[in-house]
């Protein structure tokens, strides 16, 4: 039987399972705010939570976290095959699955999203390093790189934006650059 999940749906249970997994927008804010800031002076923290937020409403972001998450939690409670759980519980440093599924979710927000991802995934900022370290509870190997992945295209749709107000447009071609920004 075919059930078309309502897209209000998906977007909540995405959101729900970063909250559950101890991700928060602000969090991921923080790293959009370290990324731009060195470009933009007067930039705020309420703006990074801004563009955080509608990146969070991207249907290709909230199914790599539903992807992601999911493989994540079966890997805690051993439920995946063998090689594949011993891959994942372990992080193993040449299992790049983690890498590609998120930077599928980048791919929409242009090169500025993909090359600040390669930036975060190298470095590990903020709250993804904390996901990163084997210390942490719990197993988050897509995890730490889907966080990686919504801060760079929130990056991105910021920097952008700041370009825009730069350029003074006008309400109306600020509109249309949002709606054409919701597109998938």
């Amino acid at each position: 039987m075919n059930r078309r999940v309502h897209s209000r749906d998906v977007e909540a249970a995405a959101r729900a399972l970063l909250i559950e997994r101890g991700v928060t927008t602000p969090d991921i804010a923080e790293i959009v705010y370290e990324m731009q800031a060195p470009f933009s002076p007067n930039l705020s923290l309420a703006e990074c939570v801004e563009s955080v937020e509608a990146v969070l409403t991207k249907r290709e972001i909230q199914h790599a976290v539903l992807v992601g998450v999911e493989l994540d939690k079966l890997a805690e409670r051993k439920m995946l095959s063998e090689p594949l759980q011993s891959i994942v519980e372990s992080d193993e440093g040449l299992f790049g699955v983690d890498e590609t599924i998120a930077l599928g979710a980048v791919f929409g927000y242009g090169s500025i999203a993909v090359t600040t991802f390669g930036h975060l995934d190298k470095y590990k900022t903020g709250i993804i390093r904390k996901l990163d370290t084997k210390t942490s509870e719990g197993i988050h190997t897509f995890l730490d790189d889907l966080v990686a992945s919504i801060a760079a295209n929130a990056s991105s749709r910021l920097a952008h934006r700041l370009r825009d107000r730069e350029e003074n447009l006008s309400p109306i071609e600020l509109k249309l650059h949002d709606e054409e920004e919701k597109i998938g």
